[in-house]
């Protein structure tokens, strides 16, 4: 069985890092991190228009692309390499798949199409104080009335949850999940951006006071299917995580052999070729970890749930290592904000601790072999 990518596949990815060496170098990365959203909205709708990036994963009858998991891992991988600041993880890798496996079919014509063509952001939010990533520790009930829902509660750490068009709710509905839809303008919805370790991707915790709500597909039976697309998401910001390693092993390799220390480049020390030389290693590894998920998404395996927390868990701590690896490679320069090596830092310890860090992960792999 061949697992290699397709020579389209690959074509594919090397369009995706052109557009963004072009369109969102580092330069741009900080000025879009430093504005008001935390994103360049010109750039987005050129992820939109141009390549329609949003809709990737979206089926064509709904105006996407029709491609599928593997694609939009190349996607997320190469927007990790280049540490893009842009709506695309939470509106294309969370909000998307939940959309897609809870949704029916009104649902999908309601709101897919909108996302494809970039007019509509979202995030999916389940999160909430002092309890855990997992469904089974949701607790925010949803309270019938006519014929919506009413919201009353919060949910915390919602990835791109202040500039999002549509929130993904999800609530308790009886004796099981549900899945609900609040927009932007919402009455009742407060929405607090929180001060970010990472500021290339933002964060928000939400207040739901009477907020009126519309299920998305069955309330109380989304459960199997959001763990499916938690899986999913896991898998995607693996990949992501995949990205920024190789980008922290190659901007580590390229300062070791142009600064010279001793009359020598540094990268002719035994102790940095050895540092790199573990940077790779990990990260070959974890590289299987992920393409193995991505195939396990795109195949609907059965092993996808211990797929995807592999991924995820391997993926996380590689990425640490690199980013760890990169800074101390370049020495106290490495840790300066000015320096870009500290933003791939930050952006690697917190992906570390979103959707669960990699004990979290572990846990549910054991607890899903009845260990």
């Amino acid at each position: 069985m061949n697992f290699a990518f397709s020579d389209e596949q690959e074509a594919f990815r090397a369009e995706i890092r052109r557009f963004l060496a072009e369109r969102s170098p580092m330069a741009d990365v900080r000025r879009a991190m430093e504005g008001p959203d935390g994103f360049d909205a010109s750039l987005w709708q050129s992820m939109a228009q141009e390549l329609g990036l949003p809709g990737i994963a979206i089926a064509e009858a709904h105006d996407g692309q029709g491609f599928g998991p593997l694609e939009l891992g190349i996607v997320q991988e190469e927007m990790g390499r280049a540490l893009v600041c842009a709506p695309f993880f939470s509106t294309a890798c969370l909000a998307t798949p939940a959309l897609v496996h809870v949704g029916n079919e009104a649902d999908h014509a309601k709101w897919l199409p909108r996302i494809a063509a970039g007019e509509c952001t979202a995030t999916l939010a389940w999160l909430e104080p002092e309890r855990g990533w997992g469904l089974d520790e949701v607790a925010l009930a949803a309270q019938p009335e006519g014929d919506a829902f009413v919201l009353e509660g919060q949910k915390r750490f919602a990835v791109d949850g202040v500039t999002a068009d549509l929130v993904l709710v999800v609530a308790r509905a009886g004796d099981g999940l549900g899945l609900f839809a609040v927009e932007s303008g919402a009455t009742g919805l407060k929405r607090e951006a929180l001060a970010p370790l990472d500021a290339t991707r933002r964060y928000a915790d939400l207040e739901l006071d009477g907020v009126r709500a519309v299920a998305i597909g069955e309330p109380g039976a989304a459960q199997p299917c959001l763990e499916r697309a938690l899986s999913e998401a896991a898998t995607q910001l693996s990949l992501e995580c995949l990205g920024g390693a190789q980008a922290c092993l190659d901007m580590a390799v390229a300062y070791a052999k142009q600064r010279v220390q001793f009359a020598r480049p540094i990268a002719s020390f035994q102790a940095i070729k050895h540092k790199c030389a573990d940077m790779l290693l990990e990260l070959e590894c974890a590289r299987a970890a992920a393409y193995w998920a991505a195939w396990a998404c795109s195949e609907n395996d059965a092993e996808l749930l211990r797929a995807a927390s592999l991924a995820k868990s391997l993926t996380s701590e590689t990425y640490m290592l690199c980013a760890a690896g990169n800074i101390q490679i370049h020495g106290g320069i490495g840790v300066t904000h000015e320096a870009d090596p500290s933003l791939f830092y930050k952006r690697a310890r917190a992906s570390e601790e979103l959707l669960g860090g990699p004990a979290w992960h572990r846990a549910r792999i054991a607890a899903d072999l009845g260990i």
